[in-house]
């Protein structure tokens, strides 16, 4: 089944000699972190990293709002950021499966967002757009030029998930009397969302991930946030060190979303190749 394959290209189960070695791998992994972190500890008391001044103000609660507010700015700009780009990689998506010229030019955008770094798109919404006319507010001067880089990959993804529709689904369709745009939205591409939405998902992680670069347009996220408490407090170790717990977490329950989103999946394609089969041997 060709829905199958694709996600077994892209979400394929380890076997036992993999899984072995992932063991092997991860422990010595676990290892080497838990003594690279014996040292780190032993440095930081050394250095007096563990003194109260740097750590008391956590136990402040305008200080976790603080971070709060910059947080909410964080997720909303990487959330809103995250709806553009799928919007713009759906329409760059449809225009690589039209006729020649737009493939070509929806296959030139996409390569070039895919190639500009995100950083490069900051600084041209933050010095040579302004100088149009148009003065965005910093929340957009981040989240669009995150939400332009992810486009390109979103919008590759969006294709793979097209191509992994059989096309027996889009002839059968087409056979019934549907016009080819209806066959798309009502039958080709709510299969092919749900096969990509754990890419999706990861895209999000890194599109979250892009806001960092916030501190360039001044918008007040976590990281700006984080940095106004370092002035006032001077205490940047454990501040970062805070800041980047709250990163890990996230990031880690969309990484875990995602993989059980993938999971499902596999046991959503098992369950339908088991009943073809079974259908195959009674007919």
């Amino acid at each position: 089944m060709r829905t199958g394959n694709i996600r077994d290209y892209l979400y394929e189960e380890p076997g036992p000699h993999t899984r072995k070695r992932i063991r092997i791998f991860t422990g010595i992994a676990i290892l080497g972190l838990l003594a690279l972190l014996g040292l780190i500890i032993r440095q930081f008391s050394e250095t007096g990293q563990f003194n109260a001044k740097y750590w008391s103000f956590f136990t402040k609660w305008t200080t976790w709002r603080f971070l709060g507010e910059g947080l909410l700015t964080t997720l909303e700009a990487a959330l809103t950021g995250s709806a553009i780009s799928f919007t713009l990689g759906f329409l760059l998506m449809r225009g690589k499966l039209q006729g020649k010229i737009i493939r070509g030019i929806s296959s030139f955008l996409i390569e070039f967002t895919r190639g500009v770094p995100t950083l490069l798109f900051i600084y041209f919404f933050f010095l040579v757009v302004p100088k149009t006319g148009w003065k965005p507010s910093a929340f957009w001067k981040i989240t669009l030029p995150c939400a332009i880089s992810a486009c390109g990959v979103v919008a590759e993804a969006l294709r793979s998930g097209v191509n992994a529709v059989p096309r027996g689904q889009r002839e059968a369709a087409l056979s019934l009397g549907m016009s080819e745009r209806r066959t798309f939205y009502r039958v080709v591409f709510p299969q092919a969302f749900r096969f990509v939405i754990p890419s999706l998902i990861a895209e999000l992680v890194i599109v979250l991930k892009d806001t960092t670069f916030a501190y360039v347009v001044s918008c007040a996220d976590l990281m700006q946030n984080a940095k106004v408490l370092i002035s006032n407090y001077d205490a940047m170790l454990s501040i970062y060190l805070v800041v980047a717990v709250i990163y890990i977490l996230i990031n880690y329950l969309l990484n875990t979303l995602s993989e059980r989103i993938a999971g499902s999946q596999r046991r959503s394609v098992r369950t339908v190749t088991e009943i073809n089969k079974g259908a195959a041997v009674h007919g």
